[in-house]
């Protein structure tokens, strides 16, 4: 073949100067190795291309993609691999470098190999080529094969073309040294751009393990609160790709792109990292007195010296000899009365001490009666049988947390913020803070911290408050509480959507493409998984038998 004019020049210099640019904008790998091919194949007018990759073990190259005009074939990329394909040693069995296989040979020394006629050369083994040859019915007769090196001088892969077509009289020649030149030139661009592309995967995938690192050490201090990091992250998901779907109502617009996924599934996998300063002693308190320990049983022993000092006062009063019938009977039976007061006290306060969802007026009043008794401490000191503090604890409303504990909870997530905001996040993740910021505001602007209405807030922030809540209601693993069913948890988010809590846009959606079900199936335990009435979900207008 004659050597190249300037316009041929050109022509190849505006090919890799299109393949540059086209290889910052290709995202996925398998689409960039075939572009970086069927550009080859276009600046050589080879008939075919294969491209070869360095294996994770760096101990052979495995077959990517392969390209052929004349037999119509195309393996890998955007089609289907090929087993016949297989990969090429890059050391034979003594250990030695492989230099029997031309793409093994251009690999190991980092040389590029130029053949005029494979069947004629005896340098390599060409034993599979001719078995191809044979099957196929095809010869191949010119060779051009490439090691792609990256800055680094790293080997990367291998890109082999086959016969140069004259594009005049169609017949095969010899690739030609500027065509070796070109296509170096094009190996070395293919190869940074996939050791670039090597490198963004491994900083993702190094940050996404820093972030569940974080998750992992919530899971030591609370197992409980771990598996709600694991949790939301997968239900936000679900909601979203389900409004994705959605194509009617007010988020009929909502669309996501695989760069929107990635950023929500950061910001629901750091949601609650903020948990990580919160003490471990409130978050998981089970109970209204626990501490390090559960103090109720500080105040079971008080009963056992209240019943102690009953029995004295009792016996003192039926052993005095002057005591009548009628007096002892009457102390027995006094004794015997305070005795089932005392039993019953008791079980009504270790009932109190279990979190509940509301304590009615009447139970924290008696709380605070029985706080009035008396008893006498291992100093002779008398004292009230709970201290303020205990009545406190005892008498809290909802739930274990004091309004001070409660304070401590909500922090997480003003701590979330500031861990968050304090980040350089880049382009692609920087709405992860206001995505897991906002998962404790509500749309009518009585969440917190910032206090912001439903306008103020993003729909993917918006998202993450439901399945917050969610989880939270269904979860049987709280050390407080029960895990609820299906039913009763639509239900409390139902009234939610009426009151302002959530958005009802996105809980419509939730419950009518059955975001609730696919989570269930994944995560709940089968005994909560019950038959749903959609019908009777508050705030939710199922469609009708006939829409």
């Amino acid at each position: 073949m004659s050597e190249l004019n300037h316009e041929q020049i050109a022509e190849r210099l505006q090919h890799l100067t299109e393949l540059s640019v086209a290889l910052n904008d290709i995202k996925e790998v398998d689409q960039l190795l075939e572009r970086i091919v069927s550009t080859a194949k276009t600046m050589t007018n080879a008939d075919g291309g294969t491209l070869y990759r360095v294996s994770s073990d760096k101990q052979s190259l495995e077959f990517d993609i392969a390209i052929n005009d004349t037999l119509n074939l195309h393996f890998g990329g955007s089609h289907e691999k090929s087993s016949k394909m297989a990969s090429i040693p890059l050391v034979d069995q003594a250990g030695h470098p492989n230099l029997s296989a031309v793409v093994a040979y251009a690999a190991n020394l980092k040389q590029s190999v130029r053949i005029a006629s494979v069947y004629d050369a005896d340098l390599f083994n060409f034993s599979e080529m001719r078995r191809f040859d044979e099957l196929n019915n095809y010869r191949c007769q010119s060779l051009l094969t490439v090691p792609m090196l990256n800055h680094e001088s790293e080997l990367i892969g291998v890109l082999q073309l086959i016969n140069a077509i004259d594009p005049v009289n169609k017949d095969i020649h010899s690739f030609s040294e500027t065509d070796q030149r070109f296509i170096e030139a094009l190996a070395s661009q293919a190869a940074i751009a996939l050791s670039n592309q090597e490198l963004i995967f491994q900083l993702e995938n190094l940050f996404e393990s820093l972030v569940n690192l974080i998750n992992i050490g919530i899971d030591e201090k609370s197992p409980n609160t771990g598996r709600h990091c694991q949790h939301v992250p997968e239900l936000t998901m679900m909601l979203a790709e389900a409004a994705h779907r959605h194509n009617e109502g007010p988020l009929k617009d909502f669309k996501m792109t695989d760069r929107d996924r990635r950023e929500l599934w950061m910001a629901g996998l750091l949601h609650d990292c903020g948990k990580i300063t919160t003490p471990v002693h409130v978050i998981e308190k089970s109970t209204k007195l626990e501490t390090i320990f559960d103090r109720i049983h500080l105040i079971d022993a008080r009963f056992e010296i209240l019943r102690r000092d009953l029995e004295i006062q009792y016996l003192k009063q039926t052993h005095t000899l002057s005591a009548t019938s009628e007096q002892k009977q009457a102390a027995e039976q006094a004794y015997k009365n305070e005795l089932v007061q005392l039993d019953q006290e008791k079980a009504f306060l270790r009932h109190a001490n279990i979190g509940g969802e509301r304590m009615s007026d009447e139970d924290q009043q008696r709380v605070l009666q029985i706080a009035q008794r008396r008893w006498i401490d291992s100093h002779g000191v008398q004292q009230h049988l709970l201290n303020t503090e205990e009545s406190e604890n005892l008498t809290i409303k909802g739930g274990t947390l004091t309004a001070d504990e409660r304070k401590i909870i909500n922090n997480h997530i003003a701590v979330t913020i500031r861990m968050l905001e304090a980040l350089p996040w880049p382009k692609h993740l920087k709405n992860v803070p206001e995505y897991a910021g906002g998962h404790h505001e509500r749309m009518d602007g009585k969440g917190y911290p910032r206090g912001l209405r439903g306008s103020q807030m993003s729909v993917q922030a918006r998202m993450m408050a439901i399945a917050d809540i969610f989880e939270a209601l269904s979860a049987k693993d709280r050390p407080y509480k029960t895990g609820k069913s299906i039913t009763e948890s639509l239900d409390i988010l139902g009234k939610f959507s009426l009151n302002g809590h959530i958005d009802p846009d996105l809980f419509h959606i939730f419950v009518k493409e059955k975001v609730y079900l696919q989570y269930a199936q994944k995560f709940m335990d089968s005994a909560q998984i019950d038959e749903v009435d959609e019908s009777k979900i508050p705030g939710y207008l199922a469609p009708s038998p006939t829409s």
